[in-house]
This record gives C-alpha cells, structure tokens and sequence, in this order.
C-alpha cells in the first residue's frame, strides 16, 4: 500500500521537497544545456577538438541525468511523486471522502494547496476547501 498524506503531513514535508524540486529543476535545467551544447559539437564540420569537448559534455550530460535519477528517487521514497520538470510538479498521494486522489504541489508555491482526482492529472486541480 503506498504511503498517503494529510495536507498537514504534506506541508509538514514540503521544506524537504521543495529543496529536491528546486534540484531537480536546476539540474533539469543544465543538462538541457550540456544535450544542446553536445548536439552541437558533433555537427559535421565542427572545429578540431570537438570531438573531446563532445566526451566531456556527454559525460556532464550522464552525470547530471544520474543526479535527477536520485533525486527522484529520494522523493519517492518519501512517497512523493515528481511529476513535471517544467513546472517543478508533485503530487501527494492522499485520501479525500475515502477515495484516492492526489495533493498536488508547484515549485514556489507557499503551501500544498490544491489536489486533484488520479485519473484528471495537473488539469484537474483545484483548490483546497477543507482538510484532507
């Protein structure tokens, strides 16, 4: 059985997983970076050299991809799930009139303040009403 959250526990939780997000976001960003800046150096044509500069920045690419991939994972083991790089999305598993749903939370927003059916995804959400 997966873990759920109150929106209290969420809150409680969110200083620890607001510090991953931001991580994973910044890192997201960067190896974003290093993939355009790797397509680029192996162009045809590309000056002497390129084809170190590739090795490096693919190596930064692969370990920049291995640093979200933990990030992540220290976020599912709390029993978070990430959801977008983009907007820096998770969603808190919780319990809502006994049914499953999921507390949703974005990078700078002050609290877990909204939540959404499963199946309605980020386009679903709504705000908070009442404790969950």
């Amino acid at each position: 059985m997966k873990r759920t959250f109150t929106v209290d526990q969420a809150n409680r939780m969110l200083p620890l997983v607001e510090r991953i997000v931001r991580d994973i976001v910044t890192h997201h960003e960067r190896w974003q970076q290093v993939v355009g800046e790797f397509e680029l150096a192996n162009l045809p044509g590309t000056v002497q050299g390129s084809a170190e500069r590739a090795l490096r920045l693919q190596e930064d690419a692969e370990r920049l991809a291995a640093d979200i991939q933990g990030f992540v994972g220290e976020l599912e083991e709390l029993g978070v799930e990430f959801k977008s790089f983009d907007l820096g999305l998770v969603d808190f598993p919780s319990i809502r009139d006994g049914r499953a749903v999921l507390l949703c939370w974005k990078l700078n927003e002050p609290a877990v303040a909204h939540w959404h059916e499963i199946s309605d995804g980020f386009s679903g959400r709504q705000p908070l009403l009442r404790a969950v």
